[in-house]
């Protein structure tokens, strides 16, 4: 017997795009036996392998203890094979083989939520998560994205655990007595790894039925815990409006005879895409009016459509190495984008898209863990499931489908559909398919995936009257990174219109004597270009970047009643958003006077309120204090940003105070509905009611009272609990007393109870510790961590106190062994600590060097090394 643990101080090698090779071996079948005993599990794993290159037999295993290993059913001796805390080598093996290795290990003490491991205290259930390198925790493989196998599984049990599932299609169950049973799963699709599944547990299910448009019944399966199965019919709704969207909008068919889902609290991801046996956490399946917001109902949607949408854009198709990881996961999250078009109006998704962005990947960019979409090297690949990754990379395909035009990129994706159904494919492969399918050279979008930064497009207009043109100078710049080459120039889709200034009419725009009809789509991919228009004959106002054609900062020399023009007159929600977003930045940002925006902004609100309730809700939006502070270098305040900010609401508020008591009387609570417009009406309803609350209205607390004790859902009760908490009401305390009451048999809701005194701007860190003290606050529930540590950070001005940090140094250091991924991302939320001003930057430093040499594990040392190693650092 050999046991041989991870070693996490042990330095792991940086790794790099330019060395990939692929294996020497592939596995074209894997027969695993599980069994799971009440201190341990049991793993034979018998690996069909091939060779495919030169190189010795080399399989991945972490924390294992092995058994034996035999080759072609002869068992070896300690001499013929290789064992550390990594690998496990056998120099001597036919080209063709059966490789059959004995492991246990202890998923009832794996706290790092990878590979198998215990879900919960009770020991009630047991799931694996295994993107990006967890299988070698389960068992010897070569655990890379490239080596694509047939898998058969038995899982063996007690019949305490009557839920056996596994990826594939339900062979053969049955009992094995001494109160033990067993269940077969074999899935006939080749997958990587990453992708396998198994659930140990007691859960109850939520059954229903799928049709695909090639005539195949598909079952569908949700299991929770018995209490949660009422919760899942949102989702269930979702899977199959999900699963007929992609039918009509990719032609793109179910192919398994079932589709099952898992909800569990006990998982660092929202959702994992395994191949027809979904891990989700629960915040992402479960769903009730009572229980769970607006905002979070339609995150369940999405995020369904987003894992069943992988099934063709990351499982059918997968990635050749972890490089890629933005080929799958920038294309699923493009197409449950536009999934989400259905959900709501298209201007408020591109809203909710692009607000996301900004406040998440433009400020990664602006930092130290500011990298492409498509990395070239890493230490350790779960430091980049990141908004870039994501979010950056669904906006590359989102400009490509944009240059590219509807009929054609669907002509494109079909091409690539076609070409690498059942291959492991690199962005290169994605870029050529979609090329050849439409007719389109879209090659040159490459470096998109391989720079790293935001571009910034400059641009000015100038009028001739005499000529009748307006010409349109932009520039493109991408700041250069460290260790990085300088950026080049990339093709940059601009979207553009000409409004007329006299009356705010669209102008039809003429290029060289052709009609482009009143937008057009122009392209920037020099430093610098020209665009003329004729025939135009009064001085235009351009609208730029329509629909957020590109994700850019832009630095347009538009005058502030340019932009309220715009604000007044675009024709397109997003755009009208847009000119908004402009407008306040200039405020907090630039220093402008406020009341151009302020006037602008409330007439477009009021007129837009009755009509459009959703929109009018986001038209208010003022930027996060996190992306105001991602827009600032040096010296960075953050206790003035939030006075300032503050300041802006409260000006906006009392400009618009003598219509809020008409405006929240107009909307009245009623019966629940879960509808785009009904969705809008609550959402405008918690808008004023903050305002009012900001404009100093005498009612506010009591109207907030009122709709916290009268409310139907979520949404309105924890609207209201809100305004209390954050503006100190007196009723504050009961009413958080009463919630708590309410819902502390509710994990979900418990979470926003404990997220909405952590985001209170009236939060210190003496909350922060009263709340991470609370019986309820529980370390080995990620959603429970991050209710309290993601909410806090929201305010920067209590986030960055000497204190505070400490507070969130130990949860690293805790995190750090027990699981690190979360660690991680605990740790870059201080990623822009040396933007602050002085003495706050010193003692973030401070606080951040005292970590080194008291952390172990590759995820959170390798984040904490970037961010002491920029070249900005004090």
């Amino acid at each position: 017997m050999d046991t041989l643990q991870h070693d996490a101080a042990v330095a792991h090698p940086t790794i790099y795009l330019k060395d990939y090779q692929p294996p020497a071996f592939t596995i074209d079948t894997v027969d695993l036996d599980i069994v799971l005993q009440s201190d341990h599990a049991a793993v034979r794993g018998t690996l069909k392998v091939r060779r495919q290159g030169a190189g010795e037999l080399v399989l991945q295993g972490r924390d294992l203890t092995l058994q034996a290993v035999a080759v072609d059913g002869r068992m070896l001796k300690a001499g013929e094979y290789q064992l550390d805390a990594e690998t496990l080598t056998i120099p001597q093996v036919p080209d063709q083989s059966i490789i059959t290795t004995w492991v246990t290990m202890t998923p009832q003490t794996n706290t790092q939520l990878e590979g198998l491991y215990q879900a919960g205290e009770d020991g009630k259930l047991f799931v694996t998560q295994n993107e990006p390198e967890g299988f070698r925790k389960i068992t010897y493989f070569i655990d890379r994205p490239d080596v694509l196998s047939v898998y058969t599984t038995r899982l063996e049990a007690p019949n305490t655990f009557p839920t056996l599932l596994a990826n594939g299609n339900l062979v053969e169950q049955g009992s094995l007595g001494h109160d033990r049973h067993y269940a077969i799963w074999h899935d006939p699709t080749r997958k990587p790894s990453y992708l396998f599944a198994c659930v140990f547990g007691d859960l109850a299910v939520l059954k229903d039925q799928f049709t695909t448009m090639e005539g195949r019944n598909v079952s569908l399966e949700i299991y929770t815990e018995a209490k949660d199965v009422a919760k899942c019919h949102v989702a269930m709704q979702a899977l199959k409006d999900s699963m007929r969207w992609d039918e009509v909008h990719y032609g793109r068919a179910y192919d398994l005879d079932n589709y099952l889902i898992v909800a569990v609290s006990q998982f660092n991801m929202g959702a994992m895409e395994n191949k027809g046996l979904n891990i989700f956490n629960t915040a992402c399946v479960l769903s009730t009016p009572e229980t769970t917001t607006d905002p979070s109902n339609f995150y369940v949607k999405s995020t369904i459509a987003h894992e069943y949408f992988h099934n063709w854009t990351g499982n059918r198709i997968t990635c050749r190495d972890w490089f890629q990881l933005c080929l799958k996961e920038g294309f699923t999250v493009y197409r449950d984008q536009g999934f989400s078009n259905t959900l709501q109006s298209a201007a408020v998704q591109r809203i909710d898209d692009v607000a996301s962005l900004k406040a998440g990947q433009f400020a990664e960019d602006a930092g130290p863990m500011s990298h492409p979409p498509r990395p070239d090297h890493f230490v350790e690949i779960n430091n980049f499931y990141t908004a870039t990754v994501y979010d950056k990379g669904a906006e590359i395909i989102r400009m490509i489908a944009t240059v590219l035009g509807p009929e054609r990129f669907r002509l494109g994706t079909d091409q690539y559909f076609a070409d690498h159904d059942g291959q492991a494919v690199t962005v290169e492969d994605l870029l050529e398919s979609l090329s050849r399918g439409s007719g389109v050279d879209v090659r040159r979008f490459i470096d998109w995936y391989s720079q790293p930064g935001t571009p910034c497009v400059k641009g000015t207009g100038e009028y001739d009257a005499e000529a009748h043109t307006y010409t349109l100078i932009l520039q493109q710049h991408t700041p250069q990174k460290p260790n990085y080459p300088a950026p080049k120039p990339l093709p940059i889709p601009i979207n553009v219109a000409l409004f007329d200034a006299s009356n705010g009419h669209m102008l039809p725009l003429i290029q060289q004597g052709q009609v482009s009809g009143q937008e057009v789509l122009l392209m920037l991919d020099q430093a610098e270009q020209t665009f003329t228009f004729e025939q135009v004959t009064t001085a235009p106002i351009v609208s730029l970047l329509r629909d957020f054609s590109a994700p850019v900062l832009l630095d347009f020399a538009y005058s502030d009643a340019e932009l309220a023009f715009l604000l007044k007159h675009e024709n397109n929600g997003f755009n009208q958003w847009q000119a908004a977003q402009e407008l306040v930045g200039r405020v907090l940002l630039s220093a402008h006077p406020a009341q151009t925006y302020l006037d602008a902004v409330s007439q477009a609100f009021l007129h837009t309120a009755p009509t459009d309730p959703l929109l009018a809700s986001r038209l208010l939006d003022i930027p996060s204090e996190n992306y105001l502070a991602s827009r600032i270098d040096q010296d960075y305040d953050p206790a003035a940003m939030m006075e300032k900010r503050n300041a802006l609401v409260t000006a906006l508020a009392r400009q618009l105070a003598p219509d809020l008591p008409a405006l929240y009387a107009s909307l009245p609570q009623v019966a629940y509905v879960d509808s785009a417009e009904a969705m809008g009406q609550r959402a405008l309803r918690n808008v004023v009611l903050n305002l009012a609350a900001h404009a100093g209205i005498d009612a506010a607390f009591d109207w907030a009272v009122t709709q916290y004790q009268q409310a139907v859902c979520m949404t309105e009760r924890l609207g209201a609990l809100r305004v209390l908490v954050y503006h100190g009401a007196p009723q504050a305390e009961t009413l958080l007393q009463d919630f708590y009451t309410r819902f502390q048999y509710e994990p979900l809701a418990l979470d926003l109870w404990f997220g909405v005194q952590a985001s209170s701007p009236q939060g210190n860190a003496d909350q922060l510790k009263r709340l991470i003290a609370h019986t309820d606050f529980d370390l080995t529930t990620p959603n429970r961590i991050r209710s309290v540590t993601g909410q806090f950070s929201l305010n920067p001005a209590n986030f960055w106190q000497p204190d505070v940090l400490q507070t969130y140094a130990g949860l690293v250091k805790t995190l750090d062994e027990r699981n690190p991924v979360l660690g991680s991302r605990i740790l870059q939320q201080m990623s822009r600590w040396y933007t602050l001003k002085a003495p706050l930057r010193e003692q973030a430093q401070a606080v951040l060097v005292s970590l080194q040499g008291q952390v172990k594990s590759t995820s959170v040392t390798e984040a904490l090394s970037k961010m002491l190693a920029n070249t900005r650092a004090a």
